[in-house]
């Protein structure tokens, strides 16, 4: 696994490319477009090589971040269990998925799937203890962020930020 520290290692990763919303169209149920999940699957194989080690999957209950998910368990073999989490839904307080993140083991490699622009809020917070986004998330982009002690607002390090294509790319 490329990481540095001892600790929590979490990964953050944007579902993939999803249909438009439509007018009559409830947003909990976009799904993936085929497009989103060709790119996914490729993202996920780059993801495996990146973060062997990934020890749990959790992801927004929105349809098209729960087929995010069930493509990268899929690029590790299909053995990962996916944790729906309320709290990645757009909107919820980033306290919520902190209090989630300590529960924990302490050395584990985790990873959760979600959405724009609350996805770059959580890792600005969690590397610079503020809640101004600055990281931001293409469809189906990663990022690796380590935790030398348990997770907290500012104490995350940044090891990586990666495109779909860019984790494609890794994987071949």
């Amino acid at each position: 696994m490329i990481g540095y520290t001892a600790g929590v290692k979490l990964v953050l990763v944007r579902h993939g490319r999803a249909q438009e919303r439509a007018l009559l169209q409830r947003d909990r149920t976009r799904e993936l477009t085929p497009e989103g999940r060709r790119r996914m699957r490729k993202a996920g194989v780059g993801l495996q090589t990146l973060v062997p080690g990934l020890a749990v999957l959790a992801t927004s209950p929105l349809v098209r971040a729960q087929q995010t998910a069930e493509l990268i368990a899929r690029a590790y073999g299909g053995g990962l269990d996916i944790t729906e989490l309320p709290s990645l839904v757009p909107g919820e307080p980033m306290n919520a998925i902190l209090a989630w993140l300590r529960e924990q083991p302490a050395d584990v490699t985790l990873a959760l799937v979600g959405h724009e622009p609350d996805l770059g809020r959580l890792g600005s917070w969690l590397l610079s203890g503020k809640k101004t986004g600055f990281l931001q998330f293409k469809k189906g982009a990663a990022a690796l962020i380590e935790f030398s002690g348990a997770p907290a607002a500012g104490n995350g390090s940044l090891v990586w930020l990666l495109t779909a294509a860019q984790l494609a790319k890794v994987a071949t």
